[in-house]
């Protein structure tokens, strides 16, 4: 109570509240000191569990990432691959579309390239072979994206769901031509290897198999950076992703934006499943997207949909997978104890955000003195 006996009104000894833009170098700053705190952590979290000197858990991270030739085109050929289902999904985050499907949308690109090689192997020539390869898989992945934008458009339903479930269906569809076109016999995967050896295979660039892929997804990441910041679709994906009633109201066609943009974040989809089966694995199974798909949502979430810094996190979360490995095999550690410190790091990185939109503050104690 004050002196005349009314009650007061305590505040919070914590109070949040949001930020204005914080300058380039200081968001960063604090991302870099997230990132610092996590090795911290995860140089506590080895010392206590397995008294290993966690340096020597660090130098196996990046020797397992990093450490031979082999090993750093493989590296970039995972962050390229990545990198590519990460462009796709964003169009459609960045709408406000919840696109949980790209797995199904990669699998469904890569099988439609797998399906031309074996059926028309042997009956086109290499250059129409392969303009036929890339046509399909760049239709196959736009078609699976744009039948769930259709009926969110049109009927309003559900495109998380629908897109998640569509990923079964693709994944039971190759699982039946595993069977069916199995090469050999039993393997359970579709090997587009047939009479003309290589028929349709994307060419190899001197003797990197990875350059094409890299090179390729570079390109995507320039053009769908100047796509969404410099174009007029790029405005009306952002402006339906602030508001549909706006984008109404100032005359944009909300379904035709919806579908337009789905059909190009299933094409680049497919272009991942083509770089996938006709660049470097030749072959396809139910499990060849490789989880890419669910990923590409935490790159492109964390990079605020700007491609060029996915090109970061891209890099950030293959290194980690990529080095995990070398911790298991070189270290004799279980390789979910890699996956614990790859977690711990990530945590503190998506952690990191809250501190660049929100700033807390603490309640300052004020004393009263009686007059």
């Amino acid at each position: 109570m004050n002196l005349t006996g009314e009650k007061l009104k305590r505040e919070p000894l914590i109070h949040i509240s949001k930020r204005g833009a914080l300058p380039f170098w200081k968001s960063w700053l604090i991302r870099l000191g997230a990132i610092a705190a996590s090795l911290l952590v995860c140089a506590i979290i080895t010392y206590t569990l397995t008294k290993i000197n966690p340096l020597s858990v660090f130098a196996a991270l990046v020797q397992g990432a990093v450490g031979t030739t082999r090993k750093i085109w493989t590296l970039l050929q995972g962050v390229a691959m990545l990198l590519c289902v990460a462009l796709a999904v964003t169009p459609a985050f960045k709408m406000r579309f919840w696109n949980i499907g790209a797995e199904g949308q990669v699998l469904m690109g890569g099988f439609a390239a797998a399906a031309c090689m074996i059926l028309f192997g042997d009956k086109l020539q290499p250059t129409v072979l392969l303009l036929v390869v890339i046509l399909s898989s760049i239709v196959a992945g736009a078609i699976w994206a744009v039948i769930p934008a259709i009926f969110k458009a049109f009927w309003n339903t559900n495109e998380t769901l629908f897109t998640l479930m569509m990923n079964y269906i693709v994944m039971q569809i190759i699982a039946f031509f595993s069977h069916v076109w199995a090469n050999p016999k039993g393997s359970g995967q579709i090997n587009t290897i047939n009479e003309r050896t290589e028929a349709g295979w994307l060419p190899v660039i001197g003797n990197y198999p990875y350059l094409l892929n890299i090179l390729i997804v570079a390109v995507l990441t320039v053009a769908v950076y100047i796509y969404l910041t410099h174009s007029k679709h790029g405005y009306e994906i952002a402006v339906v992703g602030e508001s549909e009633n706006t984008a109404k109201y100032i005359g944009i066609n909300v379904r035709k934006v919806i579908i337009r943009t789905m059909l190009l974040s299933g094409a680049l989809c497919g272009v991942a499943g083509l770089l996938l089966v006709a660049g470097t694995d030749h072959t396809i199974k139910s499990d060849t997207a490789g989880g890419r798909g669910f990923t590409a949502i935490m790159v492109s979430w964390l990079a605020k949909f700007n491609p060029l810094v996915m090109i970061l996190t891209s890099l950030l979360l293959i290194f980690m997978q990529q080095g995990a490995g070398e911790i298991s095999s070189g270290l004799g550690l279980n390789k979910s104890f890699s996956d614990i410190l790859s977690g711990v790091i990530i945590f503190f990185i998506i952690g990191s955000e809250f501190f660049i939109q929100y700033q807390i503050k603490f309640r300052k104690h004020k004393e009263v003195e009686a007059k």
